[in-house]
This record gives C-alpha cells, sequence and structure tokens, in this order.
C-alpha cells in the first residue's frame, strides 16, 4: 500500500480532487482524463466491487485506516491530508473523509444494452445531477433492466449523481442515444412501447396502461426535463402518454424523481 502524505492543496498528485463543485471544471477535467469521483466509503467500496479501476485515493487523517481493503487491493497511490487541506482542496467541508478518483469505461452499444433488457427508463436532457443520481437508485432498486439517456442528459458518473444513488450507476446497465431526433424510432424499432409520462388532458392513468399490456411486452418508460417535461417531438414519437393520478386537483402531477419511483414501480411490477 502506498501511503503518501500531502500538506498542500496545489499539489499537482491531487489534481484530480481540485475543486469539485465547479460543474463546468469537473466536466472538462473529467472528460479529459476519463476519470469520475466517488464520494464515502459504501460508493468507493461499491465503484470497487463492480470492478472500475481507482487512479487514487484521497482520505483525511482521521479516516486514514477506513478503506484499508480496498486500498491494499489496488496499485493506486492513497494520499492522506488534513481536514483543512481537503476543504481548500475540494471546496467545501469533506465530512465523510474519503474520496477516490476512478476510471471511466467506454459506454456499451445501445444494441447490447437493450439486447438484455424488458423494462428500461429513457430520461430526455434532465439537467439536474441530482435528480439523475435518486432515478438511477429507484430504477436500480425496484427491478428495472436498463436506463437509456438522450444525448444532452446529465452525467450519471458526476459526483452528485453516484453520491445520490448510493453506486447505483455503477451496476445498472445504462448509454446514451446518439440521436434525439430519431433516438426514439430506434427504441421502438427494438421493440418497446414507449409510454411518455405527463400530466397533459390526453393521457391515460399509469396503471390502466400497464394493464393493456402483455407480461412479455418490452416497454420504455419516457421522462422529461425537470421544467418542462418531455419535448413535442418525444411525445409524438411515444406509444401512449401515461399519467400518474394526482389526489389533489391542485397538485397536477409529482417531481420527476418522485414520478420515476412510482412509474419505476408500477413498470416492473408487472412481472413480478
Amino acid at each position: 500500500m502506498d501511503v503518501i502524505k500531502v500538506s498542500d492543496p496545489a499539489d499537482p498528485r491531487l489534481a484530480d480532487y481540485t475543486r469539485l463543485r465547479d460543474v463546468n471544471l469537473r466536466r472538462h477535467l473529467e472528460a479529459e482524463h476519463g476519470l469520475f469521483m466517488a464520494e464515502g466509503d459504501k460508493v468507493i467500496r461499491r465503484a470497487a466491487a463492480a470492478g472500475f479501476e481507482p487512479r487514487s485515493f484521497l482520505l483525511t487523517e482521521r479516516r486514514a485506516e477506513a478503506l484499508d481493503d480496498v486500498v491494499a487491493a489496488s496499485a493506486a497511490p492513497l494520499y492522506v491530508v488534513s481536514e483543512e487541506t481537503a476543504e481548500r482542496l475540494v471546496g467545501f467541508d469533506l465530512h465523510r473523509g474519503a474520496l477516490a478518483a476512478y476510471r471511466r469505461r467506454a459506454l456499451p452499444r445501445l444494441p447490447d444494452v437493450l439486447a438484455r433488457a424488458r423494462n428500461i427508463v429513457v430520461l430526455e436532457d434532465l439537467v439536474d445531477h441530482t435528480n439523475v443520481g435518486a432515478i438511477f437508485r429507484s430504477a436500480a432498486g425496484l427491478g428495472i433492466d436498463a436506463v437509456v439517456l438522450a444525448p444532452r442528459c446529465a452525467d450519471p458518473l458526476y459526483r452528485r449523481a453516484v453520491k445520490v444513488s448510493m453506486g447505483a450507476v455503477f451496476t445498472l446497465p445504462y448509454t446514451r442515444l446518439d440521436d434525439w431526433y430519431g433516438g426514439l424510432d430506434t427504441l421502438r424499432e427494438a421493440g418497446f412501447h414507449l409510454m411518455a409520462l405527463t400530466p397533459g388532458a390526453d393521457s391515460l392513468p399509469l396503471r390502466e396502461a400497464m394493464a393493456a399490456l402483455g407480461p412479455d411486452d418490452r416497454v420504455g418508460l419516457l421522462l422529461g426535463t425537470e421544467g418542462d417535461g418531455l419535448s413535442s417531438r418525444w411525445l409524438e414519437r411515444a406509444t401512449a402518454r401515461v399519467h400518474i393520478p394526482m389526489a389533489d386537483r391542485d397538485v397536477d402531477s409529482l417531481n420527476v424523481t418522485a414520478a420515476a419511483a412510482v412509474a419505476c414501480y408500477e413498470l416492473a411490477g408487472r412481472t413480478r
């Protein structure tokens, strides 16, 4: 185990961990170096268990031995820093005391992801990393087979998304569409019934729409961006428009993460 104590937050060996809350910087840095961040013991262990290759580990002094088994199984260096150095480096109080930089993998091809899936979630241009992480956690926990992302959807491996998903982004298969405009046609050609979740007046209750499907039918649940929901293009290309009935007439819908959890439960329930 290569343990290196570092006191200077500007030390170039710690460059992977610089300013973790600066989204624009992190997007550029992580894409350039092909890395992602895992924060906290549980998430780091889940990244390791999923077979991702670590670049390095960063622990505060009070947590220096928290990941001895994970670090010992890797050739990656362990950097140990004071709490003050960690805060100056990452830009916030690292109260969990543990970070790791892991190497990204190439995304699988869409046909390969779809070949093994019957129930999928399809996200159109969600921009909030917390929402993306929460949807991955719900989808994985409730038995969805895969997630497909529109080209502009937020990165599931951004630190905040990874943290909120509790590592579900490491184990739930996902990939991106190459083409937003025609991407849904590809899913339809693969045999998926595309159900667009929308509070529109012309939509069917979700459970009613699910009941009309056979147990072997393949289903893609479409979820739209946080503010405007699904685009008119994606609504037009959906097989059906569905909604979650609300008990209060003054509340027309749930937020996207809550709606995703309810809809994933209903979707996966077809095969329970």
